[in-house]
């Protein structure tokens, strides 16, 4: 991945294309735990494919490529969240944001905890278990304390447990 993403800060936009679909995935899985739809989540990764093609000359350190990447990407999905958070007013925004389900992982029940899960814990919980983040990266990525994303995945395990209460069932608050 090193030569390929040294070529691409020479703009060599065929080793820039093939380094985009080695990262496909994750950028999927991390856009798809945040917004929850398949239109919304291609339009993040089309905006952070743009935006990484043009600032890739920014990058310092050639290590911290997949962090920044998403990075960006998070950033573009919270400005797409944002924009239709203005644009649906009333009722409609809560019946919207509690029909909508987040599509595209292989495992049904994974799926399923990720939508039973608060917004703010479910970034962190597909960045640590599904792309193997560490809570160091994390943090550099979100921009918070180490502390705080331990204080996430504390809670948002805690939250899973609730979900899978034998007493209370599999059912989402």
């Amino acid at each position: 991945m090193d030569t390929l993403l040294k070529r691409a800060k020479s703009r060599d936009g065929e080793a820039f294309v093939t380094l985009m679909q080695e990262n496909m995935k994750g950028m999927y899985k991390v856009a798809i735990a945040i917004v929850c739809n398949d239109e919304d989540a291609a339009d993040a990764i089309q905006d952070t494919i743009l935006t990484c093609w043009e600032k890739l000359h920014t990058l310092r350190r050639e290590e911290y490529f997949k962090s920044w990447l998403t990075r960006i990407l998070i950033n573009k999905c919270n400005d797409i969240l944002r924009k239709e958070r203005k644009l649906v007013y009333g009722d409609s925004v809560t019946d919207m944001q509690v029909g909508q389900e987040c599509d595209g992982f292989g495992n049904v029940e994974w799926r399923e905890m990720l939508r039973c899960v608060d917004e703010k814990y479910r970034v962190v919980l597909v960045l640590y278990y599904a792309e193997g983040f560490k809570v160091r990266e994390i943090s550099k990525i979100l921009g918070e304390s180490e502390s705080a994303v331990k204080r996430r995945l504390t809670a948002a395990r805690r939250q899973i447990a609730l979900i899978y209460d034998p007493e209370k069932g599999r059912e989402c608050k």
